[in-house]
């Protein structure tokens, strides 16, 4: 993440982590520079990991109370799991 600032946006992290992968996967680096880029990528999937649960824990829910109200909640761990579920399969 060099060219960008201390906190990257999850976009730029991800693809620092992209470049860095594409870089190992080309079988063109030293081991030495390999070790360097494996480095970045773990630095850049940590800040990805990051961002993905500040994001996660901003996520609200409409959920209907009983009596037709309606309520905003967090998205907890649970309903997290089962939505990824239906979405794997």
């Amino acid at each position: 993440m060099s060219d960008h600032s201390e906190s990257p946006t999850f976009e730029v992290a991800m693809e620092d982590l992209e470049a860095c992968v594409a870089r190992i996967e080309s079988g063109e680096l030293t081991l030495e520079q390999s070790l360097e880029v494996f480095e970045r990528g773990i630095a850049a999937s940590r800040a990805c990991a990051g961002l993905l649960d500040q994001s996660r824990k901003r996520v609200q829910v409409l959920v209907e109370k009983v009596g037709g109200e309606f309520q905003l909640e967090f998205l907890d761990s649970e309903e997290e799991d089962s939505l990824a579920s239906d979405v794997d399969g």
